[in-house]
């Protein structure tokens, strides 16, 4: 359906957007590193700054290593989220930069202890991850 409204001449970011987190998603990381690059370079602060941490993760996917980083450090300055931190925390930790990837674990684990009920909720995949992800580490 997104390959359908691109050709149908949308130009919206979104379309490029979610379009490529499906490619991202189905492993058809080459198409989702142009669509998430074109929505990044227009639009970087769409969906708070996701879209910043899927492309990092593409390129990540497609070897981009050094570029993936660059990304995923502009777009930890904004933002925050647990979903943000687990997945910058699991870039660094394939990346053997450990030490980093704890201290972004233990920012993650000091956002569950102040974060309100709803989001412990809400959020309680990304911080099962992140636990996981530091025992696996040996913190």
């Amino acid at each position: 359906y997104f390959d359908r409204a691109v050709r149908a001449g949308t130009d919206s970011n979104r379309t490029f957007y979610r379009r490529g987190l499906c490619s991202l998603e189905l492993g058809e990381t080459a198409v989702a590193v142009t669509d998430l690059e074109y929505v990044y370079r227009t639009e970087p602060k769409l969906d708070f700054y996701r879209g910043g941490m899927f492309l990092a993760r593409a390129y990540a996917a497609t070897g981009r290593n050094a570029e993936a980083a660059e990304v995923f450090s502009s777009a930890m300055q904004h933002t925050s989220t647990p979903e943000m931190l687990c997945c910058y925390a699991e870039f660094l930790a394939s990346q053997n930069r450990k030490a980093e990837a704890r201290e972004w674990l233990t920012r993650l684990a000091d956002v569950k202890r102040t974060a309100p009920r709803f989001v412990q909720r809400t959020d309680r995949a990304w911080f099962n991850k992140g636990n996981a992800l530091l025992k696996q580490l040996g913190a």
